[in-house]
């Protein structure tokens, strides 16, 4: 898939999936939430509107108050790919995001996860 796509595919319609990913791994909605405001910075208000407003994943990062500092510190393959050595910014989050989805989906220490 383009990147064009798949930077315009809505957070409102990935977000159930990982939901159902997380959950059906014996994890919560509450923990995904979690990880989910960790990388970017939004409080649970501003996540809720993020996923009521449709936004695409292009602007759910551009809007994101801030990038973890620790963001970096995510490594691992997602789809084939090592996440620290994608090129493109958004395309890197997108995936910090998958990478950490699939970690809580894994059964991970939530403290791991959040790199802490």
């Amino acid at each position: 898939m383009r990147q064009e796509k798949v930077f315009a595919i809505k957070f409102s319609s990935v977000y159930p999936l990982y939901v159902k990913k997380v959950e059906s791994k014996g994890r919560s909605k509450e923990e995904l939430d979690r990880v989910i405001r960790w990388l970017t910075g939004y409080s649970e208000e501003g996540l809720r509107h993020q996923i009521d407003a449709d936004s695409s994943l292009e602007a759910f990062f551009a809007q994101a108050p801030q990038l973890n500092p620790n963001a970096p510190l995510i490594k691992g393959v997602v789809c084939g790919i090592r996440v620290e050595e994608i090129e493109n910014p958004l395309m890197q989050k997108i995936r910090y995001l998958d990478k950490l989805v699939d970690e809580l989906a894994k059964g991970k220490a939530l403290e791991k996860i959040l790199r802490t």
